[in-house]
């Protein structure tokens, strides 16, 4: 009787995880189709500025020794009239960095830039408190927003400023690209990641009228919409996708231009990337849980308001999988073979795998033409990755869901734009937790049941299986090999042989 109960409680947990993995998935499908129907309505400016605009460049930096340079030279470099362009260097910085931008502010500040640092003594409202502490000296109409690891193209200004000819345009955002996309193979993979999201998700919600957000940097915002919508909030770790729903209830709307790439640094580290993706993560469920509400009050389409809502909820997607990976134990010993394939196996392959799979083969078809097939050869480590941060943003999700308050920790950069670049002794050491343990034990987990597959004959789990234990011991098996700099990491190793 016992026994028959706990089986009835696991059937019913295990099929409403896989409900909810399934409607995320089929949201996949969604956003696919919105891409290919509007994917031909190019936004175009509705005028030319006769004169154009003053505009402030707002640079918030903490910590970022090794790529200020970079950042302040490409910015010195913009096309855009001397007389009508301001940068503020808002710095937050606690070591050389401050010193470091401090000399090349004046040297460009000498060349006749109209720049200056602004340097906090604390961090409140991290980020976010930055750039509303910089709106008090702020002299532009409009505002160009770039993180320390981003590197504007000199025409980035002359291709943007126009759309705001339209007054209700109340923020533009442009394409991230990728400096050191084939640096190894965890940068390669974050590169599918971002594009899944900038390519087809961004270029589906903007041109059909849904609400989409702010990435947080290489976007303009006119002035006026900030301070419309509430300005900078620090309530939520996400202050870009708060202050972008928040405009566009107000009734503001934004463009995003797919052509117009802005290339960045993306983090050659796996403790920093893992940083990254908890804190967006859990701000992006802060969010949601401060304004979903607002939007389903808001007098919006229908449409509208079930787009915002998967878009706010879909992080929630990375508990169901950890509930996943915890319920698929008492599947493997117990249900004949037959049924646990009719039950277990395609249902899994369904409902998460499958839209995956289709989404990010469609995203980098679309982005390479020509050698698409040689990027989707990448695909099963995408999949195996985002298993293996089940238990990152799992967590992010939970603290998010308790009200457990986080500082903003920023994402190491280290100027890294080639595989002859080395980081590992670079001076930003990584975060230590316990998260990879936890990892590394799932992944003794799911390899132990790998190997029950394979003795059983129960072949349609075996690539399931690999799955969850390759992604899990990646995750882990990175993160603690970067604690020991003079150890190989498996993931640039790796990376770099499949890219030869």
């Amino acid at each position: 009787m016992q026994g028959s109960l706990g089986t009835t409680i696991w059937t019913i947990c295990y099929f409403t995880v896989l409900v909810g993995l399934s409607l995320y998935g089929l949201h996949r499908y969604v956003i696919i189709w919105l891409f290919f129907k509007n994917r031909h309505r190019m936004p175009k400016p509705s005028a030319q500025f006769t004169a154009l605009p003053r505009v402030t460049v707002q640079l918030p930096i903490y910590n970022e020794l090794y790529v200020i340079e970079r950042l302040l030279k490409s910015v010195a470099a913009l096309d855009y009239p001397r007389e009508l362009l301001q940068v503020q260097v808002l710095d937050d910085s606690t070591d050389e960095t401050t010193e470091l931008a401090a000399k090349n502010v004046a040297e460009l500040k000498a060349a006749g830039l109209d720049i200056e640092l602004i340097h906090r003594t604390d961090r409140t409202g991290f980020k976010a408190g930055a750039l509303e502490n910089g709106l008090l000296t702020c002299t532009g109409e409009f505002i160009l927003i770039l993180d320390a690891d981003f590197v504007p193209n000199r025409d980035m200004l002359q291709k943007t400023i126009h759309y705001f000819t339209d007054a209700k345009i109340g923020m533009i955002q442009t394409r991230w690209g990728h400096l050191n996309r084939t640096f190894s193979l965890l940068t390669r993979i974050q590169a599918m990641f971002l594009d899944g999201h900038l390519l087809l998700e961004q270029t589906a919600r903007s041109r059909a009228g849904r609400f989409f957000n702010f990435n947080g940097t290489a976007g303009l915002w006119r002035r006026t919409c900030i301070a419309d919508a509430g300005g900078w909030q620090h309530d939520t770790l996400t202050e870009d996708l708060d202050l972008s729903y928040r405009a566009q209830l107000k009734g503001w709307r934004f463009v995003f231009l797919a052509d117009l790439v802005t290339p960045a640094e993306l983090p050659v580290d796996m403790n920093g990337f893992k940083s990254q993706q908890h804190r967006w993560t859990k701000g992006s469920i802060q969010t949601c849980l401060k304004l979903l509400p607002q939007v389903w009050r808001a007098e919006l389409p229908l449409l509208v308001k079930l787009e915002a809502t998967a878009h706010l909820t879909s992080n929630y997607a990375y508990l169901l999988l950890f509930f996943l990976c915890v319920l698929m134990h008492p599947t493997t010993g117990d249900v004949p073979t037959l049924w646990r394939t009719l039950l277990i196996d395609i249902p899994i392959f369904l409902s998460a795998s499958m839209p995956a799979a289709v989404f990010y083969l469609c995203c980098q078809r679309e982005l390479y033409p020509r050698s698409w097939w040689k990027e989707i050869l990448y695909l099963p480590a995408l999949l195996a990755l985002g298993i293996g941060l089940a238990v990152n943003n799992a967590r992010a999700v939970i603290e998010a869901m308790l009200g457990m308050e986080s500082e903003f920790t920023r994402t190491a950069k280290y100027g890294i734009q080639n595989r002859s670049q080395s980081w590992r002794r670079a001076k930003y050491s990584p975060l230590k937790s316990i998260a990879p343990f936890v990892e590394l034990a799932f992944a003794a987990y799911f390899t132990r049941y790998l190997f029950y597959s394979i003795a059983n004959h129960q072949w349609l789990a075996v690539p399931f299986l690999t799955l969850f234990a390759a992604g899990f011991a990646y995750v882990g098996l990175c993160s603690i090999a970067q604690w020991f700099p003079q150890m190989k990491m498996p993931g640039r190793d790796t990376g770099e042989a499949l890219a030869a």
